[in-house]
């Protein structure tokens, strides 16, 4: 669910307009999944640099492509996974979610 500050960004018809064209330029599949040779919908348009309320009207954040990412619900938990959990020392998350020790 977004954010309060967000929500009347994504019902914005710029958000929705940039939504669909992003969505359609990765022919619907999740991009992750895709660099790892299967093929899976996407699910959720991820924002690489997290919406805040600082950057929220900045359109080379909100509505730029280069900061867009389409993914399946997998995918798109492992990222949030992997920014916002915590682990013990000399463990930690990578990229697909798995725990690894730090070496």
């Amino acid at each position: 669910m977004a954010q309060e500050f967000a929500i009347s960004f994504y019902r914005s018809t710029a958000w929705k307009k940039c939504r669909k064209g992003y969505i359609s330029s990765v022919n619907g599949m999740c991009e992750r999944c895709l660099k790892d040779g299967k093929y899976a919908p996407g699910y959720i348009l991820h924002h690489k640099i997290s919406l805040s309320p600082k950057n929220i009207n900045d359109i080379t954040v909100t509505l730029n492509w280069k900061n867009l990412e389409f993914c399946c619900q997998d995918c798109h938990n492992k990222i949030h996974m992997s920014i916002y959990s915590s682990t013990a020392k000399g463990l930690m998350f990578d990229s697909k979610g798995n725990l690894i020790v730090i070496v």
